[in-house]
């Protein structure tokens, strides 16, 4: 696409003549600039695009996106914000992909995983070819990759999108998290139905406040469209039972589905039964009901199931259909999965990170745990310090045997990070310690029929972030291993 083309789609008051190359790319990594390319430069926490831009020319960049005025060989577009250009750029560029897919979007502090796996499998069980964004990889069809962010920046989700419709993906679902609404990463993002999960404590090192967390989330909701359209509606999925979610009910104008347990909602699950082979509920939708049988453990995967069932529906899916591949789907990597060696207790993994995760766990691990429950459970560096003395609490308070221990310290100290969460639980008993290899073998070593291991916090991951080095570890292998050799096999 040509440059001048191209700019046209930014502000009109802004003066785009001048030269008109053809552009072949759109970067802000400095490094993945090719001949051809528009550089665009983005202000980071820790790095200045501005100051990357003559390599960039030298590495091919046809022209610039900036924020200011900069010295260089090639056409300098200046621009208010590089960042809302960006969106807007890389949704051009790639032909307006989100505008051929059906979008779903998922946002809330937990389940937003869980949730999209959930959807995943019900529309590929309607012979869909569908798209994934989130957590733990980007899927488009059949093909894998890697992922850094929940929510990457504009320009790689375009470019994914465009990949998905250019392999035939009718249905593209994805995480939407909190710091890719405030900093405008999904921009340009046509949803068509916006889930809500929850609202707890977590990223207040980003947000400092629940306030502004919540007004972050509530972003997804106001840019979800204003206008009624015939033969492409929009839907705001939200649960009836977080307190978020009436300021969510003012915040769009979208048509709005609320899900629930506890007050009344669209979609309502009753009756929960909740036990270590699965839960089951009789679900309400409108005038429809239906006895569901999951293979899913506790009241948290009830509220997974009401969000992803709610947005099939809204995407026009049978209810019965749906229920059936809900019914079938056994967990999602890293969340509340079992590990199996042949031992006489069950081992949890699980992603819990965050206060209401963890408790909403424990509770379940509670309902069958028949004697004593051991967590290990650590919190992450470089991240939300106050709700390291909340999660200690939370493990004293709801199990027995709470052992406190490393979680990707980054760049803090690993003991002070342990000091924090020790300063919560004050005359409380619990155990420290610090390498989470010997957490997960210590717990192994001590329990016995009847008790429930939970490792908490790192779930699908498979590596420790200690300092600038990332170290593999994968709390499933170590707690494998760890059995393994209790009980001689290894």
């Amino acid at each position: 696409m040509k440059l001048q083309k191209l700019l046209s789609y930014l502000h009109s008051l802004l003066n785009h003549e001048g030269e008109n190359p053809e552009i072949t790319s759109i970067e802000n990594d400095n490094r993945k600039v090719k001949d051809g390319s528009l550089f665009v430069c983005i202000k980071g926490y820790t790095v200045d695009g501005h100051d990357f831009a003559q390599s960039a020319v030298g590495n091919g960049a046809a022209a610039v996106i900036a924020e200011r005025e900069l010295d260089l060989p090639v056409p300098v577009i200046v621009v208010r914000d590089s960042s809302r250009a960006m969106a807007v750029l890389a949704d051009a560029f790639y032909g307006h992909p989100t505008q051929k897919l059906r979008l779903i979007g998922i946002t809330g502090t937990n389940g937003k995983t869980t949730t999209s796996h959930l959807l995943e499998k019900i529309f590929e069980d309607r012979h869909e070819k569908t798209g994934l964004i989130g957590t733990m990889y980007t899927k488009i069809a059949d093909k894998v990759y890697e992922t850094k962010n929940t929510t990457p920046d504009s320009v790689t989700l375009q470019k994914a999108f465009h990949e998905m419709t250019e392999a035939f993906v009718s249905t593209a679902i994805m995480e939407v998290s909190s710091h890719a609404l405030e900093l405008g990463r999904v921009h340009g993002c046509d949803y068509d139905i916006a889930v809500f999960t929850n609202l707890t404590q977590d990223h207040l090192d980003f947000h400092k406040t629940m306030d502004r967390y919540k007004q972050a989330k509530s972003l997804f909701f106001s840019q979800l469209g204003n206008a009624y359209i015939e033969n492409r509606p929009k839907y705001a999925v939200l649960n009836a039972d977080d307190d978020a979610t009436d300021d969510f009910i003012k915040a769009t104008a979208a048509a709005v589905v609320t899900y629930g347990i506890d007050n009344e909602a669209d979609i309502r699950a009753k009756d929960l039964k909740i036990d270590a082979n699965g839960t089951s509920f009789t679900l309400t939708a409108g005038k429809e009901e239906r006895y569901i049988q999951l293979k899913l453990i506790g009241k948290f995967s009830v509220y997974n199931v009401l969000s992803a069932i709610s947005a099939s529906l809204c995407a026009g899916n049978d209810l019965d259909d749906t229920i059936k591949s809900i019914e079938e789907i056994k967990g999602v990597a890293g969340r509340f999965e079992l590990v199996t060696a042949n031992q006489a207790f069950p081992v949890i993994v699980d992603y819990a990170h965050t206060p209401d995760s963890l408790e909403n766990v424990l509770k379940t691990v509670a309902e069958f745990a028949e004697k004593k429950i051991f967590v290990i459970v650590g919190c992450g560096g470089d991240r939300d310090k106050t709700k390291r003395p909340i999660m200690a609490e939370i493990a004293c308070n709801l199990a027995t045997d709470p052992i406190f221990t490393s979680d990707n310290p980054r760049s803090e100290d690993a003991a002070q990070i342990l000091r924090d969460m020790e300063a919560g639980v004050a005359g409380k008993e619990y155990s420290v310690i610090e390498d989470r290899r010997q957490a997960i073998v210590h717990a192994v070593s001590k329990a016995e029929e009847g008790d429930v291991i939970l490792i908490a916090g790192k779930g699908h991951e498979t590596y420790q972030l200690v300092g600038d080095e990332v170290l593999h570890f994968d709390d499933r292998e170590e707690a494998e291993k760890a059995i393994l050799s209790r009980l001689g096999s290894a």
